[in-house]
């Protein structure tokens, strides 16, 4: 952990999680996040892949506890590829109020390029946070995939997914 000038930790809690969030599971989901976030002694940052769910749940969560954003995007063309247009005005709020924005140098975002910045984020953190309903990786690069890496380097993984949550579609 690094420390900064007044001698405070700063603690790095980074996110994986599912964006297929019913609305009612996102309410649950951001108090699970909060409750979590308000156990960190230090200063808080909060290290993000931005995406749609529960990357952006987490990003509110740790502004609003006064913590700083650290943004990885997977690729060049993430915000134009993966981003909806009536979600650019929520995407570019964070991005504006980021630390750092960290593009990785891959051209196209896919599955190589979302495993690579689950790795620049693990890299990053004391504490992940992963909203997963425990089952397998939809696609390579995944919540399940996060937290196994997580695992294997020995991170702690605190797992959110309240009673009564569930995946759209």
């Amino acid at each position: 952990m690094a420390m900064v000038e007044t001698g405070e930790a700063i603690v790095r809690v980074g996110i994986s999680g599912h964006m297929d969030v019913s609305e009612s599971t996102a309410r649950l989901v951001k108090s699970g996040i909060d409750r979590s976030l308000r156990e960190v002694e230090g200063d808080l940052t909060g290290v993000t892949c931005l995406a749609f769910g529960a990357d952006q749940i987490f990003a509110q969560s740790v502004l609003a506890l006064g913590g700083t954003l650290e943004v990885i995007l997977a690729a060049a063309d993430y915000r134009e590829r993966r981003v909806w247009a009536e979600h650019l005005p929520i995407f570019d709020g964070f991005l504006a109020r980021a630390r750092s924005v960290d593009v990785l140098p891959f051209a196209q975002a896919g599955p190589e390029a979302y495993v690579a910045a689950n790795v620049r984020m693990l890299e990053r953190i004391d504490l992940l946070l992963a909203v997963w309903d425990g089952g397998p990786a939809a696609v390579r690069g995944g919540t399940a995939d996060a937290v196994a890496e997580a695992e294997r380097r020995r991170l702690p993984v605190t797992v959110i997914w309240p009673d009564g949550a569930r995946r759209e579609g």
